[in-house]
């Protein structure tokens, strides 16, 4: 358990260090950086959830989506708890300090800043965060750790 939330701290340090670092440092007053041609540093706020979904509900919404989150948490904490595998509780570590990365930006902030925006020509991905990523890399490894368990076993009955 230890392990998992290790990686849940680092990942909610990295996800408000990045966030006040490009907010504050790198953004300042301009709202976007062309770093590459696929790739720029955006000012976007979220009030919904992933890809802006429920994002009309104003601070109600910012509330009603942190206790959504924070018991999503909970759950997690739990499983974390009774989980063997270590590769596991990484990936469960970096949901859950994604998780609370983003409730720390909407208890504080009322919205979740992302910033990262990845595009080809005018067709832009939805701006993201760090906290996002280690939820969709934890999520990704929980599937692949999962799906292989599943093979595995498969194999063993033939």
């Amino acid at each position: 358990m230890l392990l998992g939330l290790s990686i849940a701290l680092a990942a909610v340090l990295l996800d408000q260090l990045s966030k006040y670092y490009i907010l504050n440092e790198i953004l300042g007053q301009g709202a976007v950086i062309v770093i590459s041609p696929v790739f720029n540093l955006v000012r976007a706020w979220n009030t919904g959830v992933s890809f802006s979904m429920f994002n009309n509900y104003g601070s109600l919404g910012a509330i009603l989506l942190s206790g959504v989150a924070l018991v999503i948490v909970g759950f997690l904490f739990y499983w974390l708890k009774n989980e063997t595998s270590r590769l596991a509780q990484v990936a469960l570590g970096m949901i859950i300090g994604g998780a609370v990365g983003n409730v720390i930006d909407r208890v504080r902030l009322g919205a979740v800043f992302d910033f990262l925006d990845f595009h080809i020509g005018e067709n832009h991905w939805p701006a993201f965060n760090l906290a996002d990523s280690f939820i969709c890399i934890g999520a990704a490894i929980l599937i692949l750790q999962s799906v292989c368990h599943y093979l595995k076993k498969e194999e063993g009955k033939n």
